[in-house]
């Protein structure tokens, strides 16, 4: 267990003297900040408000179309 601890440790002292091992875990936090916006923001069900919201404008355009077309 010890090993693994000084394994561990070690990685860490690197990780924080390595400046690409900075910039590669700031991508890791930044990929994961964008993929929260988008589970906020489309939700994780087909039902969410942006889902909502583009089903709405699509069959109102959808309508329109058909309307123009219609005449």
């Amino acid at each position: 267990m010890s090993d693994y601890h000084a394994k561990a440790i070690s990685a860490l002292k690197r990780l924080r003297t390595d400046k690409d091992g900075v910039v590669s875990f700031e991508y890791v936090i930044v990929a994961a900040c964008i993929v929260g916006a988008v589970i906020a923001a489309f939700g994780t069900s087909a039902g969410g408000t942006v889902a909502t919201v583009l089903t709405s404008g699509i069959s109102t355009i959808s309508t329109a179309i058909s309307a123009a077309v219609g005449t």
